[in-house]
């Protein structure tokens, strides 16, 4: 995963000001407050409230509205399992109860230790090789949690 900077406003602020005169400006600052820091801390949104003169629900909304922005750092690993209706029909639901009760985490959770990330997705293309995954980029196809264990093993190693 790419390396980010530690939360600073000074910085966010900057971002805020070099992307504000941009039609449509919420997304593509918030898309640069994530690439930068790796989340958007909930200080950038009274920020990007005042620079757009939008209330800070409205930014707020924006933020929780699209699942790809982060509002606390991600785990050092990312996990994505599809969701999508040709995995849930290889048995990914269950499967999926299985993997989340092993890293102890929910949707959208990091685990305790800071590891690993998981997030759903919703087709990866591997509809014949289902259920699938994303490691850190990197497609897994007929997905077990054993297989998936052994995937983020693998890296550590």
């Amino acid at each position: 995963m790419p390396r980010h900077e530690p939360w600073n406003a000074g910085r966010a602020a900057e971002i805020v000001a070099e992307h504000g005169h941009l039609e449509g400006a919420t997304l593509p600052i918030l898309h640069a407050l994530q690439e930068t820091f790796g989340y958007v801390d909930a200080e950038a949104v009274p920020l990007i409230a005042d620079a757009l003169n939008l209330s800070r629900a409205e930014v707020h909304g924006c933020i929780t509205f699209y699942h790809d922005f982060r509002s606390a750092p991600a785990g050092r690993r990312s996990v994505k399992l599809c969701r999508a209706e040709a995995c849930q029909a290889q048995g990914s639901e269950r499967l999926h109860g299985e993997i989340l009760a092993r890293l102890g985490v929910g949707w959208h959770e990091t685990s305790a230790d800071g590891a690993v990330t998981v997030e759903p997705v919703y087709c990866l293309g591997l509809c014949a090789n289902g259920p699938a995954a994303l490691v850190d980029e990197e497609p897994i196809a007929r997905l077990t949690a054993d297989s998936l264990s052994a995937a983020l093993a693998e890296a550590r190693s």
